[in-house]
């Protein structure tokens, strides 16, 4: 390992200790930017593969099913959960091809916001289900796809 990696690596577990939260940080090398653009883009096919029956279910093309939308707002929740991290890597100084504006590392307490209102949603359609209060689903649904455009809508390339 190079000493700025390593230093890097220090600088950021104890950022990391001191505030007790994720944060944005610089990658260090053209490789390592790559890998970060791959790995988040990876982790958003996984919620677009859950959000797309969530989504036809709340516009009625498909009808509610209840195992799908637990299993989906399960993983969800569980993708959320990693979000924080994979955004954090600020790939900005290298030439990477990504979805992500620049705003995103600009403003990332608010990324993280926006990541714990995905959870938060995610976890309340698990409840709704749990409940099988069929009159919410939409609603519920609803608010995990708010939650998933507000990001978007500020930090996505169009």
């Amino acid at each position: 390992m190079t000493f700025k990696f390593v230093r890097t690596l220090a600088g950021t577990a104890l950022l990391a200790t001191m505030t007790g939260s994720a944060f944005a940080a610089e990658a260090v090398s053209e490789k390592h930017a790559e890998a970060a653009v791959e790995y988040r883009q990876s982790l958003f096919q996984l919620v677009k593969s859950n959000m797309g029956p969530l989504g036809g279910m709340a516009k009625g093309a498909i009808p509610y099913n209840e195992e799908v939308m637990m299993t989906n707002a399960v993983r969800l929740e569980q993708l959320a959960d990693m979000m924080v991290d994979y955004l954090s890597v600020d790939t900005r100084k290298f030439d990477v091809d990504t979805g992500a504006k620049d705003a995103i590392w600009e403003n990332f307490p608010n990324v993280e916001e926006k990541v714990s209102a995905l959870k938060t949603a995610a976890a309340n359609l698990q409840s709704v289900v749990e409940a099988g209060n069929e009159s919410e689903y939409r609603s519920a649904i609803g608010n995990v796809g708010a939650s998933c455009k507000s990001c978007h809508d500020d930090y996505k390339k169009d």
